[in-house]
C-alpha cells in the first residue's frame, strides 16, 4: 500500500509539472527593429539567458520578424474591449500592452489574443482590476437594476446597463458610488424607473449578476454612454442626445 501511494504521488508530480510546462509560453512574440534580448526580457519581466534558452538560441541575435516564445499570461479581446480598459483591468501600462503586442493604432477586434507583459501564465484565471471600487452590496444593486432594466435583451445590453452606472461613477456630473447613483433622485424623480417602482428589490438573476461583473471590470457595450432608454421611448431630451449604442430594444446615449 505504501509503495501504491508513492506511485501515486510521483504520478500527480509529473501531471502537475507538465501542467506547467504546458502554460510555460503562453504567448508569441514578434520581434520589431529596434528590439534586443535585453528590451524584450525587461518588457516580459524575464532575461535574455530565459529567451535564449527557451528559444534555444545559440546566439543573442535576432532579427525583425522573428517569433520568439515568451512566458507571459494573455487576453482574449471580447466586444467593448479597448487597449485602455485592457491595460486598465489587469494592471500594466498602456504603452508596455502596445510595445508587447506591436500594436499602435487603437483598433481591436473581437477573438485577438493579447500578450499581458509581466503577468505571467497560470492555469488559474486571471482576475481583472476592477475600474471603480465597490462592496458586494453594490454588486448586488447593481445587478438587480440590471435584471430590472434588461433581463428580456441581450447579454451586451445588460452589460451597457452596468455600464452606464459605472460611467456615472467616473464622472464628475454625477454621484461617486454606485449606490448613491442608483438612487439619485432630482426633482423629485429617481434617475432610474425600477427604483420608483420598485423592481430594484427583486433578486438579481445569475446572468445580470454576471453582468454587473463584466461592466464593473471596465466591459462597455455601450461606449461610454450615460443614458439608456428603450426604443419605443418618446422623451424627444433623450433622443435628442448623440447615440453611442444599439442593442436589442435598447439606445445608449451620452
Amino acid at each position: 500500500m505504501k509503495k501504491f501511494k508513492i506511485i501515486k504521488t510521483l504520478i500527480m508530480s509529473a501531471t502537475i509539472a507538465l501542467s506547467i510546462s504546458n502554460v510555460a509560453f503562453a504567448a508569441n512574440y514578434k520581434v520589431k527593429s529596434g528590439d534586443s534580448l535585453y528590451t524584450i526580457g525587461k518588457l516580459f519581466n524575464t532575461t535574455s539567458n530565459e529567451l535564449m534558452a527557451n528559444n534555444k538560441l545559440k546566439s543573442s541575435l535576432i532579427y525583425p520578424g522573428q517569433t520568439l516564445k515568451v512566458s507571459c499570461a494573455t487576453h482574449t479581446v471580447v466586444k467593448g474591449d479597448t487597449l485602455y480598459l485592457i491595460a486598465k483591468k489587469y494592471g500594466i501600462s498602456l504603452n508596455s500592452l502596445r510595445e508587447a503586442n506591436n500594436k499602435w493604432g487603437n483598433y481591436i477586434y473581437p477573438g485577438d489574443v493579447l500578450n499581458l507583459p509581466g503577468i505571467k501564465p497560470t492555469t488559474e484565471s486571471i482576475t481583472p482590476k476592477p475600474v471603480i471600487s465597490y462592496t458586494q452590496a453594490e454588486l448586488d444593486i447593481l445587478a438587480r437594476l440590471i435584471t430590472a432594466e434588461s433581463q428580456d435583451q441581450p447579454y451586451d445590453a445588460q452589460v451597457g446597463v452596468g455600464a452606464v452606472v459605472v460611467s456615472r461613477v467616473k464622472s464628475s456630473t454625477f454621484p461617486n458610488t454606485i449606490t448613491s447613483v442608483i438612487y439619485q433622485k432630482d426633482d423629485k424623480y429617481y434617475q432610474f424607473t425600477p427604483v420608483e417602482n420598485g423592481w430594484i428589490n427583486k433578486p438579481a438573476t445569475a446572468t445580470a449578476v454576471k453582468a454587473a461583473k463584466d461592466a464593473l471590470n471596465g466591459i462597455d457595450p455601450s461606449n461610454g454612454a450615460l443614458y439608456y432608454f428603450d426604443k419605443s421611448a418618446t422623451n424627444k431630451w433623450l433622443w435628442s442626445k448623440p447615440i453611442r449604442a444599439r442593442i436589442g430594444d435598447m439606445i445608449f446615449v451620452y
